[in-house]
C-alpha cells in the first residue's frame, strides 16, 4: 500500500515566463499615443537618469543613434577622472527614494522653478474635473438609487443590467439572476419591473415587441392604437397586413397606418445609444494624405509622446566615479531600463509605420477612390510582409486610428474576409455591406427590396452572396426588415 500524506517532488518543466522588460515593451507597442505618455511619464518618474526634453535638445533618435555607437554609460570598475570632480557624498540613498529630496537636488542642479502645494492642489482639481462619457450601466445603477433604497434589489438590478445585451435587452432570466445575486425571486422580480421604468425607454426588456410597449407606455400612449396593433396583432404588423388589423380592430385603414408610421418612429435597440464608442474623442496615430507632387506621406503622431534622453549629469557622474557599491549599480540599472525604454518607443514608432506602409500598398484602392474600393486583407499577411509575428500586428494595431482622405478609421478596419467577384478580384465584407446600405437608401419607400432581392442585385454586380449573409450585414448595419421599411404615402 502506498504511504499517505504530505511528499516533496521535485521534477523539471519547461515554462514561457514574460519578462519585465519585454512585457514593458509589450504595453508599449499597444497603447495608443495618448495612452503611451502617461505610460512613459510614469516611467520618468520611477527612473532618475530618465530626462523629457525640451524641442530644443538632443532628439530621441539622436540619442539612440549615439547609444547605438557605443556611448554607454561606464561599467562599475572605471576609473573615475582626476579633473573637475563632481563633489557628492559617498552616501547616494538619495537616488533610490526619488521623493522631496531628489527634487529639490535636481531644482538646485538646473534652476527648476518652485511647485508650491497650491500648483499641487490646481493641478489636482483640473484632473478631478475631466469628465467621460456615461456608460448604459451607470446611468441606470444612477436613476436606480434615485429611486429604491433596498440593498438587496440594487443588488439584483446589478446583475440584472450585466446581462443586458448591446440593444438593451435582458438575455437572462429572472430566476437564474436571482440565484447569481443571492436575491430572493421576490426581489429580483421587483428590480426587474423597476429597470423597465428607467431611461431610454425599451431597456430591461425580452424582447423588441416589449421594448416598444414599454417605450409608448413611458410616452404615455400605452392605451393607444399603436400599443393595441403591437400587443394583439403583432404577426399581422410583421406581414404588413394592414387591411386585416384595421377589420380586427375597428379603425379605419388611414388610422392604422398613421399608427404603423408611429411605430415605425420607436428605438427597437435602445442599448446602442449608449455604445462604448459613442461620443468618444479620438486622435489619430497615423496620418496617411498625399502631398502636391502626388506621393503618399506616413505621418507618425509625436505630439503626445515626450522625448527622452539620458542624464548627462548622471553619465559624468558614473564616469567620475562618484558612486560606489550598490549607488552605482542601482544608477547602472536605471540606465539600462531607461535605453531600453528609449528603444522600445523606436520600435513601436517603426513597427506602427511598417504596418500602415503595408496597409497603403495593399488597400492603395481605398485611399484613392474611397470605402467602396476596400480589399480583403489579414493580419497574417500584413505579418509576412512586414517581418513580424502575427500576435505583433495584432498589439500593434489594437485601439489605434489612421486618419486617410476618406475620414477616420480603426486600424482593424483594413482587416477583413472578403468575396471573390466574377471578375476574379476580391471584394471585402464591408465593401459589401456598404453596397447594401447604397441599394436599400435608393429604394422606394411604398415597394423596399426584399433581402432575395438585394442578392440579386449584388449578383448583377458580380458578388455572390448568401441571402441569409444579405439579412446579417443588413441587421448588423441597424436596417429594419422589408416588411417594416414600407412606407404608405
Amino acid at each position: 500500500m502506498p504511504s499517505q500524506g504530505l511528499q516533496q517532488v521535485q521534477k523539471l518543466k519547461q515554462s514561457l515566463v514574460l519578462a519585465p522588460q519585454l512585457r514593458q515593451s509589450l504595453k508599449i507597442l499597444q497603447v495608443p499615443a495618448l495612452e503611451l505618455r502617461s505610460v512613459i511619464l510614469e516611467e520618468l518618474q520611477g527612473n532618475p537618469v530618465l530626462e523629457e526634453l525640451s524641442n530644443n535638445d538632443i532628439s530621441l533618435e539622436d540619442e539612440t543613434a549615439k547609444q547605438r555607437d557605443g556611448d554607454e554609460p561606464p561599467e562599475a570598475d572605471d576609473e573615475p577622472g582626476d579633473n573637475g570632480r563632481l563633489e557628492f557624498s559617498d552616501d547616494f540613498s538619495v537616488l533610490r527614494k526619488l521623493g522631496e529630496d531628489w527634487s529639490e537636488h535636481m531644482r538646485q542642479e538646473s534652476g527648476e522653478i518652485e511647485y508650491s502645494s497650491e500648483d499641487a492642489r490646481r493641478r489636482q482639481h483640473f484632473f478631478d474635473s475631466l469628465t467621460g462619457d456615461t456608460s448604459l450601466q451607470e446611468s441606470l445603477m444612477e436613476q436606480a438609487r434615485m429611486t429604491e433604497s433596498d440593498p438587496e434589489i440594487l443588488k439584483a438590478l446589478e446583475y440584472l443590467i450585466g446581462s443586458l445585451d448591446d440593444k438593451g435587452f435582458l438575455t437572462a432570466s429572472v430566476s437564474d439572476i436571482a440565484l447569481m445575486a443571492g436575491v430572493s425571486l421576490k426581489k429580483t422580480q421587483n428590480a426587474a419591473a423597476l429597470i423597465k421604468t428607467l431611461e431610454p425607454g425599451g431597456i430591461g426588456a425580452a424582447d423588441i415587441r416589449e421594448c416598444l410597449l414599454i417605450q409608448l407606455r413611458h410616452a404615455g400612449r400605452g392605451n393607444r392604437l399603436e400599443a393595441t396593433i403591437i400587443r394583439d396583432h403583432w404577426d399581422l404588423l410583421l406581414r404588413r397586413r394592414l387591411p386585416d388589423i384595421a377589420r380586427k380592430t375597428g379603425a379605419s385603414a388611414e388610422e392604422v397606418r398613421e399608427a404603423v408610421d408611429e411605430i415605425r418612429k420607436l428605438d427597437p435597440a435602445p442599448g446602442r445609444n449608449f455604445s462604448d464608442d459613442a461620443n468618444r474623442v479620438i486622435e489619430p496615430d497615423v496620418t496617411v494624405e498625399r502631398d502636391d507632387n502626388g506621393e503618399w506621406n506616413i505621418i507618425l503622431e509625436s505630439d503626445y509622446i515626450p522625448r527622452l534622453r539620458l542624464s548627462p549629469q548622471y553619465k559624468e557622474m558614473l564616469a567620475k566615479g562618484v558612486l560606489k557599491g550598490k549607488d552605482r549599480e542601482y544608477v547602472q540599472e536605471k540606465f539600462r531600463s531607461g535605453r531600453f525604454l528609449i528603444s522600445s518607443i523606436e520600435q513601436r514608432q517603426q513597427t506602427i509605420e511598417k504596418i500602415t506602409r503595408e496597409i497603403l500598398r495593399k488597400q492603395r484602392d481605398f485611399f484613392e477612390h474611397g470605402r467602396s474600393q476596400l480589399r480583403p486583407l489579414t493580419m497574417s499577411q500584413v505579418a509576412d510582409a512586414v517581418g513580424v509575428h502575427e500576435t505583433t500586428v495584432s498589439r500593434a494595431i489594437a485601439s489605434k486610428y489612421i486618419r486617410t482622405p476618406h475620414g477616420v478609421f480603426e486600424f482593424k478596419y483594413f482587416f477583413t474576409p472578403g468575396y471573390a467577384g466574377s471578375d476574379g478580384q476580391s471584394v471585402s465584407n464591408t465593401t459589401v455591406k456598404e453596397r447594401i446600405a447604397r441599394i436599400i437608401d435608393a429604394e422606394p419607400p411604398q415597394k423596399p427590396y426584399s433581402d432575395a432581392a438585394i442578392v440579386k442585385m449584388l449578383e448583377e454586380d458580380g458578388i455572390k452572396i448568401a441571402r441569409r449573409t444579405v439579412a446579417k450585414y443588413r441587421e448588423e448595419l441597424g436596417i429594419l426588415p422589408t416588411n417594416l421599411r414600407r412606407r404608405y404615402d
